[in-house]
């Protein structure tokens, strides 16, 4: 088996917390104003990382979290109506077995009259290229989610995707990729 030592766990411990700081920013630098998004960004690095990432590490994670909220093809997701952190608990039927209880956080809802999507951000270093290779556990997660949510907004699609921060990707999952998760598990 591996050896983990000093240095891969220190790595590790900056790539968890790389991923959490992308998070919280992602969380609430969308309702900042824009022209104040680079200091805010880089006062909340400057008190949250500072002994863990250098002043040019910081400055470059700020712009990339910005660049990210600032691409057009995002804009619906960070548009004002959107919402981040959003708590989310019900109960999906199985069969033959009581119903599962689902509660999580979902990073990013946005709930307009024509739709419901569901944001899960990622920080994977290396993401998958394709839907098909999504890890089958964040498939799994967002297939849970959007059913609590068709039910509580029937006749309204429920769309998912994974948002790739290190490669400032949208993947969306196919509604069948997630059926079919569900239906492996007894669902």
């Amino acid at each position: 088996h591996a050896v983990i030592t000093d240095e891969t766990r220190a790595a590790r411990e900056r790539a968890l917390r790389r991923g959490t700081l992308i998070h919280r920013l992602l969380q609430s630098l969308p309702d900042v104003a824009s022209e104040r998004r680079e200091t805010a960004a880089r006062d909340f690095l400057r008190r949250n990382a500072e002994t863990l990432f250098s002043d040019d590490e910081r400055t470059a994670l700020a712009m990339q979290v910005i660049a990210l909220i600032q691409t057009p093809s995002f804009a619906p997701l960070f548009a004002e109506g959107s919402r981040a952190e959003v708590s989310i608990a019900g109960r999906v039927p199985r069969r033959g077995r009581p119903p599962a209880l689902v509660s999580g956080q979902i990073d990013r809802l946005v709930v307009t009259p024509d739709e419901v999507l569901i944001v899960d951000y990622k920080t994977n270093h290396a993401p998958p290229q394709t839907a098909a290779d999504a890890p089958p556990d964040y498939v799994h997660q967002l297939a849970l989610y959007r059913d609590v949510l068709q039910r509580l907004y029937p006749g309204r699609p429920v769309r998912c995707a994974l948002l790739w921060t290190e490669t400032a990707v949208m993947m969306e999952i196919p509604a069948s990729a997630m059926d079919a998760e569900l239906q492996s598990q007894g669902f």
